[in-house]
């Protein structure tokens, strides 16, 4: 098995990292009520944060299993660290520092904790995103893959346009059409994004041709 078993609990000790990290801030919501479950899974870290960690579940006890990865999971851990990756860029440029995608937050004075915050953000991103690019298991991906990281950000999207034209509640400024940029701004944002996915998608695929040239 060489060093499957290794990485394979690497990856399901990140998955519970990550049910840690999002579980902390349920309860605590929950304690100082204020936990509102459409608006609280409507995030975008907290989706992807889940969606992380049922592929880490995944993919490390088929790595127990078989002592190495389908192309289907190296396409899943693609998506999955991309999308990941963005969440801690977009969250340390854009949202680290700004509550106006909370309001009621801030009209109650509650502040999100900061430990589940920073391994969401942060630490677990980071251990995902090393992860996928030390493990050599499996079939090095072809480049063609990257456009698959597309489809679960594109799908939270158009859900959360219809729930915010539903609702008019928008769980991040920059895509609320009624702020300062509009439609328009809206756009603009969600087109960068977008961008920014295929990029970083991109280069995670190229990355991990070029690291995994042998495999292990």
């Amino acid at each position: 098995m060489k060093n499957s078993a290794l990485f394979g609990a690497i990856r399901i000790l990140t998955a519970i990292a990550i049910i840690v990290g999002v579980s902390w801030q349920i309860i605590d919501r929950l304690i100082h009520n204020v936990f509102r479950p459409t608006e609280y899974f409507a995030f975008f870290t907290i989706l992807t944060s889940m969606f992380t960690a049922v592929v880490l579940v995944w993919c490390g006890i088929s790595l127990f299993a078989n002592g190495t990865d389908s192309e289907r999971i190296a396409k899943l851990r693609l998506s999955a660290t991309t999308a990941y990756v963005i969440v801690s860029v977009v969250y340390n440029a854009l949202l680290r520092n700004d509550h106006s995608s909370a309001p009621l937050d801030a009209a109650v004075n509650y502040h999100w904790p900061t430990p589940p915050n920073e391994i969401l953000h942060v630490w677990a991103p980071l251990a995902v995103l090393l992860e996928f690019l030390i493990a050599r298991f499996g079939p090095r991906l072809n480049l063609r893959q990257f456009w698959n990281v597309l489809t679960f950000p594109l799908v939270w999207l158009a859900l959360t346009i219809v729930k915010g034209i539903a609702t008019n509640w928008w769980p991040y400024w920059f895509l609320d059409p009624t702020d300062k940029g509009g439609v328009i701004g809206m756009a603009e944002y969600a087109a960068a994004i977008s961008a920014f996915f295929i990029l970083v998608g991109w280069g995670l695929a190229l990355a991990h041709r070029r690291i995994n040239v042998q495999r292990i």
